[in-house]
């Protein structure tokens, strides 16, 4: 049983403490990979909030069919695109558009602590949001390509696919910045 699965069942067994080691387990992984789907920390960090506050008072069952991480950022991918579609439909600016930078570059300098990692993100800023996800679940929080399949709601065919042409965009992102990145 990996760590989420147990302290979510013994936070739906009533001790409390045990969602707060939840949270603390996987809010920025989760808010990180949410920032890569609306474009904004800001937003994300209010997505991953209501992602863990539907943990918390809906208490939803978890299957065990899939990683307890999966499953919740599964959950935090539908969360986002619920957002995005009613964002959609409204038309306003949101003052936290002006903070997005300094608010990312602070979470990302204690997420990723080395540097090169810190420009290899922002330049994965750069691609197509499905690539970006997929880079994202398999090189940065280690998902196989099933449980990403799972999260982005495709078969694993075509994350496979989508995965071998995010390396490819990727590279020649790196490229165009004169570095080489061996990990992909």
């Amino acid at each position: 049983m990996d760590n989420g699965t147990d302290f979510y069942t013994r936070f739906l067994d009533g001790d409390k403490k045990y969602f707060t080691e939840l949270v603390k387990e996987y809010w920025d992984g989760l808010t990180l990979y949410l920032t890569g789907i609306v474009d904004s920390f800001s937003e994300a960090e209010e997505i991953a909030e209501e992602t863990f506050l539907k943990l918390y008072v809906d208490k939803p069952r978890f299957s065990k069919k899939s990683l307890f991480k999966t499953w919740l950022f599964a959950i935090g991918r539908y969360t986002a695109l619920n957002y995005l579609r009613k964002k959609k439909n409204i038309k306003e600016t949101c003052l936290d558009n002006f903070y997005d930078i300094s608010d990312r570059s602070d979470i990302e300098s204690n997420y990723i602590k080395e540097e090169n990692k810190i420009l290899i993100h922002r330049l994965m800023e750069k691609l197509h949001t499905d690539y970006r996800q997929v880079l994202y679940l398999v090189y940065f929080e280690n998902f196989s390509n099933r449980e990403t399949a799972e999260i982005m709601l495709k078969s694993e065919r075509q994350v496979r696919n989508l995965l071998y042409r995010a390396k490819n965009a990727f590279k020649l992102l790196l490229e165009k910045e004169g570095l080489s990145y061996e990990e992909l």
